[in-house]
C-alpha cells in the first residue's frame, strides 16, 4: 500500500513498472511495447525510416540534410503522428520520452565532438581583414539588433525571457553561425572546395569564437541570477577545465601521434580512451554548470584534425554517430515541437518573433552590405550572407538547453524550431540558385595545345593521386619537346582526399615550404619533380602545389589553378584497375574536369608492366614510337596538336593514321574541312621528317575501325594518342558503344586501355577545350 502525504501540494501519478527488459512474445499474452528494450528498438526502427523517408521526398528540392531530417522528428511529435493518444501512450510514454532524449542528447554530444576534431583552428591566425570585418559586422549587429528590439518590447516577454541573462541569451544565438552547421551543409552542396565556401567556412570560424565568448558570459549570468559568487565559481570552474583540455589534453594528443608510426592507424586502445572521454568530459560540463555539450566540442579541438589521429577518429565514429544516434537528437527535438500550440500563445510569443525575425534580418543585411562594401560582387555577397543565415545542430541542442533553464516553455521552443528550420529550408536551394561553383571556369579564350603559338611557353597542370604519378609525369614532359623557345611550365599538384577535418587546404610549397617542408607524405612527391627540374634546366620549370579537399570537389582546385596561371593543358592520370581508392578518386575527378575544364585535357593510362621503369627508358635516350589515331573533330585535332610537338623530339618516331569513312558517309562539313586543314599543315610541316609516317584508311563502320587498329597492334608502340569523342563521325563507331566501360576515356580509348586489346604500350587521351566554337584551323 502507498501512502501518500496529504500536505503534498504536488500532483501524485501511480503507473505500472514492469520490470522486465525483454518480452517473451505475444503469444504468452506479453505486450511487446511495454518492456523498454523493446520500445526502444521500434522507436529507434520508427525514427531512422522516417529520417531517410523524409530525406528522399526533399531531395529533389534541394534540402539539406539537417532540414529533412529535424522535420522527421517532428513527424513523430504531437505536431502529426503524436496527434493520437494511442500512439503516443504506446510509443512515447514517458519512459519511452526517456529513451529518446537520453540518446538524443547522446548524439548531440558525439555530433559536436567530431565537429571539434574536424575544425581546423590554424584558420584563424590565416584569416584575412575581409573575413575578420565579415565575421565581426555580422555578429555584432544582430546581437546589438535584437538586444534593443527586447528592451523595446520587454515588457510583453515572459518572466523567464525578460531576464537581461535571457534577452542577452537571444540575441547572441542570432548573431553567431556555428561552423558544425555549416560544413555538413557545404559539402552536400559541394562548395567546400569554392571561393565562397572557404571564405564561409573561415567567417564561421572566426564567429564561432566569438559565439564561445557569448555562450560564456550567457551561462555565467544564469549562474548569478541566484547568487553572484555562483558566476564567479562557475567562471574560475570553466577556465580551470578550458585550460586542462587545452594543455594537458592536447599535449596527451599529441604524444598519441608521436606514438604512431607513419602510415600506421592509431592504436584502438587510445581510441577507446578517447571516445570514453566525450562522455566524461560530457558529465565535468554539466558539472561545473555549463552546457552539456561544451566540454565534447573543447576535447574535439583539443585533438589534432586530420591524419593520422583526427581522420581515424573521424572514421571510425561519424557514421554510427550519423546513421543512428542524430536521428534521436532531431526526435527529441521533434517531441517537443507542437505547431498546435502556438495559436493560443500567440500574443506572449509575439515579442519572441519580432526578436528572431529582427536578428535573421540583421545578420542577413550585415554580412551583405559589409562583403559589398569589402568589393565582393553582390551576387557572391548575397550567397555568402545566406550561407551564414543557416541554422541547424547547434542551435536545437542550445533551444533544449533553454527549456532546461526553463528559459522558454514549449511553444516558444517551437516558434525557435521552426524559425530556423525555414529559415535553412528557404537559404539553402537559393544558395545553389545564385552561386555556380563551375561558373569562373567557363572562359571564352582560346586555352589549347593547337592554339597555342609555337615558340610560347606551354603551361601544364598536372595532377599526382600518389608517387607512382610521379613516373609518369617525368617521362612524358620529357617526350613533350620542352626546347629554350618553348619551355614547358608545370603546375604540379598533388591531389589528396580531406580525412579527419573539415576545411579544405591548398598548399603553394614555394610559399609555405617551411611550413610543409618536413611533411614526408609532402616532400617525396616535391622532391622528385625538384630533382627532375635540376636536371632539365631552363626547358622546364614546376611549381609544386598540394590540394587536400573531398573527392567531389578536388576538380574545383585543380579547375581553378588551370585558370589562374592560364594553362593550355590538364594531365590527368587514370587507374585501370579502379578498385583501390586512388582508383576512385580518378574516375570521380577525371569526370568532373572533362565537364568543367577551363583548358584542354589530357588522360594518361600508363599499362605498362614495370611503370617506374619508363622514366629510366626515357633518359637513355632510347627511340620512341608512337602511334597517333585521327578520327577526326576536335579532340582528335587536340591530340595531333600534341603529337606534332613531341615529334619534334629527336628521340620520337611518329605515325599518323587518319581514318576516313567510305565516300565520306555522314561527314559534318565543318569538322572536315578543319581536320583537313590541320592535317594538311601537319604533313607539310613534317614531310622531311623521316621519322613521322601519315596513313589514311577507310572504313565502314566500326568493326572495322577496331580491326585496322588491332592490325596495328605489333607491340611497335610505345604510346596511343587519340582524341576522346567530339566531332568524330558515327559512323566510324557504329556498333561499338556498348563496349566502353570508361566514358571519360571514349570508345576508342576504353578499347585500348583494356585487357581486351593485348599491348603493353600506355594510352593518352585528350580532349580540346570545351565551350569554345572553332571557326578556323591552326
Amino acid at each position: 500500500m502507498v501512502k501518500i502525504d496529504p500536505k503534498a501540494r504536488d500532483l501524485v501519478s501511480c503507473r505500472t513498472t514492469v520490470n522486465k527488459h525483454r518480452s517473451i512474445g505475444i503469444f504468452y499474452g506479453e505486450n511487446p511495447l511495454q518492456t523498454p528494450f523493446s520500445l526502444l528498438l521500434l522507436e529507434m526502427s520508427l525514427v531512422i525510416l522516417l529520417s531517410r523517408l523524409v530525406r528522399f521526398l526533399l531531395k529533389p528540392l534541394r534540402q539539406p540534410r539537417v532540414v529533412s531530417d529535424v522535420i522527421g522528428g517532428i513527424i513523430v511529435g504531437p505536431t502529426v503522428l503524436g496527434r493520437s493518444r494511442t500512439f503516443a501512450r504506446k510509443m512515447f510514454s514517458d519512459e519511452g520520452s526517456f529513451l529518446v532524449h537520453n540518446l538524443g542528447v547522446l548524439g548531440f554530444i558525439y555530433f559536436l565532438f567530431i565537429s571539434g576534431v574536424k575544425m581546423d583552428l590554424s584558420m584563424l591566425k590565416g584569416s584575412g581583414r575581409k573575413h575578420v570585418m565579415i565575421a565581426v559586422c555580422g555578429a555584432i549587429t544582430p546581437l546589438v539588433s535584437v538586444t534593443l528590439v527586447a528592451l523595446l518590447f520587454r515588457t510583453r516577454l515572459d518572466h523567464e525571457l525578460e531576464k537581461g541573462s535571457s534577452i542577452w541569451g537571444v540575441a547572441a544565438s542570432m548573431s553567431i553561425t556555428a561552423f558544425p552547421v555549416l560544413y555538413p551543409i557545404l559539402r552536400e552542396q559541394n562548395l567546400l572546395s569554392s571561393e565562397i565556401g572557404r571564405m564561409a567556412l573561415s567567417v564561421s570560424i572566426i564567429t564561432d569564437a566569438l559565439g564561445i565568448t557569448f555562450v560564456i558570459a550567457f551561462e555565467a549570468a544564469k549562474q548569478g541570477e541566484s547568487r553572484s559568487k555562483a558566476a564567479l565559481w562557475h567562471l574560475v570552474s570553466l577556465f580551470g577545465f578550458i585550460g586542462f583540455t587545452t594543455t594537458v589534453v592536447r599535449r596527451a594528443m599529441t604524444w598519441v601521434i608521436r606514438r604512431t608510426p607513419e602510415g600506421k592507424p592509431v592504436a584502438q586502445v587510445y581510441i577507446i580512451f578517447i571516445l570514453l572521454g566525450v562522455m566524461v568530459m560530457a558529465f565535468l560540463s554539466d558539472f561545473f554548470g555549463a552546457a552539456i555539450a561544451n566540454g565534447p566540442l573543447w576535447l574535439g579541438l583539443a585533438i589534432p584534425d586530420g591524419p593520422p589521429l583526427g581522420a581515424t577518429i573521424v572514421d571510425k565514429c561519424e557514421t554510427i554517430m550519423m546513421e543512428l544516434f542524430m536521428p534521436f537528437a532531431y526526435a527529441s527535438v521533434g517531441l517537443y515541437v507542437d505547431l498546435f500550440s502556438l495559436s493560443d500563445y500567440w500574443s506572449a510569443l509575439s515579442p519572441l518573433f519580432i526578436m528572431v525575425i529582427t536578428g535573421f534580418a540583421a545578420k542577413l543585411l550585415s554580412t551583405l552590405l559589409t562583403a559589398h562594401f569589402l568589393e565582393m560582387p553582390f551576387r557572391d555577397s548575397l550567397t555568402l550572407s545566406l550561407i551564414m543565415s543557416f541554422r541547424g545542430q547547434v542551435e536545437y541542442l542550445l533551444y533544449l538547453h533553454w527549456v532546461d533553464l526553463k528559459m522558454v516553455r514549449l511553444p516558444g521552443f517551437t516558434l525557435m524550431v521552426l524559425l530556423s528550420t525555414v529559415l535553412t529550408a528557404v537559404a539553402t536551394p537559393l544558395v545553389s540558385t545564385l552561386y555556380n561553383p563551375t561558373r569562373p571556369y567557363m572562359v571564352n579564350k582560346r586555352r589549347t595545345i593547337q592554339h597555342t603559338a609555337p615558340n610560347a611557353e606551354l603551361h601544364l597542370v598536372a595532377c599526382i593521386h600518389d608517387q607512382e604519378n610521379v613516373a609518369w609525369l617525368i617521362n612524358l614532359l620529357e617526350v613533350s619537346n620542352p626546347t629554350l623557345s618553348s619551355p614547358v611550365v608545370v603546375y604540379a599538384l598533388r591531389l589528396v582526399e580531406l580525412l579527419g577535418r573539415a576545411s579544405p587546404i591548398f598548399i603553394d610549397h614555394e610559399k609555405h615550404e617551411k611550413q610543409y617542408g618536413e611533411n614526408t607524405s609532402y616532400a617525396t612527391v616535391h622532391s622528385a619533380l625538384k630533382l627532375y627540374q635540376e636536371t632539365r634546366g631552363d626547358y622546364v620549370r614546376i611549381h609544386p602545389f598540394t590540394a587536400v579537399s573531398p573527392r567531389r570537389s578536388m576538380y574545383q582546385d585543380i579547375c581553378e589553378l588551370a585558370l589562374v596561371n592560364k594553362a593550355s593543358l590538364i594531365i590527368l592520370p587514370f587507374h585501370a584497375e579502379g578498385i583501390d581508392i586512388n582508383g576512385n578518386i580518378s574516375h570521380m575527378v577525371n569526370s568532373c574536369i572533362l565537364a568543367h575544364a577551363p583548358c584542354s585535357v589530357a588522360i594518361l593510362v600508363d599499362k605498362g608492366p614495370q611503370r617506374n621503369q619508363c622514366v629510366t627508358r626515357s633518359f637513355r635516350a632510347s627511340s620512341r614510337h608512337f602511334a597517333v589515331l585521327f578520327l577526326g573533330g576536335a579532340d582528335a585535332r587536340e591530340a595531333l596538336a600534341y603529337a606534332d610537338r613531341m615529334a619534334g623530339n629527336p628521340d620520337v618516331s611518329l605515325t599518323v593514321v587518319r581514318f576516313l569513312t567510305e565516300n565520306y558517309e555522314r561527314d559534318d562539313g565543318l569538322e572536315k574541312k578543319l581536320d583537313d586543314g590541320l592535317v594538311t599543315w601537319f604533313w607539310v610541316k613534317n614531310e622531311a621528317n623521316e621519322q613521322v609516317i601519315y596513313k589514311e584508311v577507310v572504313v565502314r563502320n566500326g568493326e572495322e575501325t577496331v580491326s585496322a587498329i588491332q592490325a596495328m597492334n605489333n607491340d611497335a608502340y610505345d604510346l596511343w594518342i587519340m582524341g576522346r569523342k567530339h566531332g568524330i563521325n558515327p559512323v566510324l563507331l557504329e556498333g561499338l558503344s556498348n563496349w566502353s566501360e570508361n566514358q571519360e576515356l571514349g570508345v576508342i580509348g576504353d578499347y585500348i586501355a583494356s585487357m581486351d586489346f593485348s599491348s603493353t604500350a600506355s594510352v593518352l587521351v585528350l580532349q580540346q577545350q570545351l565551350g569554345i566554337r572553332e571557326t578556323k584551323s591552326h
